[in-house]
């Protein structure tokens, strides 16, 4: 991602842990931002170094430190350690686990174990942030045009369907959501973790559940295990 360095994840090594000798590991997988392991004092970290201009994509490290804080209180999420601001670096309990291939997900224990966690997230106190899906993507096709890029052409059907759905459902209680349920974003450590909340925010379950299914190929008898 553009505008991390690793020198970004020496500066903050050397704030939260002064004098201390520390082991900085890049961890692979980040697309908005990127994750290092500290192991210093006899512990492991993961410390978060959001990218640039991320902003223009609606997050905001404020709130994805409510969100990690609040999975952490309910036992989906990793401990929160610190939050470094004005960065806005994200400090927490590195997971010894193990990563979840989606079709151990697919199973129906995976399925009822995933399910168990959402519902954890979903019952969970409100936390900061709203997260609309069918206002994201305006807000997505606004900026775009305003920086020089090119909608596609598949954009206005997508959208009449999107707005054929809002019609349909109208409103909807909202609630704690991830919103961003790639596979990369689940471990397994005994439980289900889940990391990555830099899209959380207030919003439609059925938005997550959504998510969940289409970015692991859920049949339509996954979906209804699920639900």
């Amino acid at each position: 991602m553009d505008g991390i360095s690793s020198g970004d994840a020496g500066v903050a090594v050397d704030r939260l842990w002064p004098g201390q000798p520390a082991t900085i590991t890049d961890l692979s997988g980040g697309i908005t931002n990127r994750n290092y392991r500290v192991d210093v004092g006899g512990s492991s970290y993961v410390l978060r170094v959001g990218g640039k201009d991320t902003e223009l994509l609606g997050i905001d490290r404020s709130t994805e430190h409510a969100a990690s804080l609040r999975a952490a209180e309910v036992g989906v999420g990793p401990e929160v350690i610190d939050f470094l601001q004005p960065e806005g670096w994200l400090v927490t309990r590195f997971i010894q686990g193990r990563s979840v291939p989606p079709n151990e997900i697919r199973t129906p224990d995976g399925i009822q174990r995933v399910a168990r966690v959402l519902q954890k997230i979903h019952g969970a106190a409100p936390i900061p942030g709203r997260f609309d899906a069918h206002a994201v993507v305006e807000e997505y096709r606004n900026a775009a045009r305003a920086h020089g890029v090119r909608i596609p052409v598949e954009f206005d059907e997508a959208h009449r369907v999107s707005e054929q759905i809002r019609r349909a459902r109208g409103m909807q209680p909202t609630v704690p959501c991830h919103n961003d349920l790639l596979n990369a974003n689940f471990l397994d450590d005994g439980e289900i973790r889940v990391v990555d909340w830099e899209y959380a925010g207030m919003g439609d379950r059925f938005f997550d559940l959504a998510n969940l299914s289409v970015n692991h190929d859920f049949e339509l008898a996954d979906d209804r295990l699920l639900l």
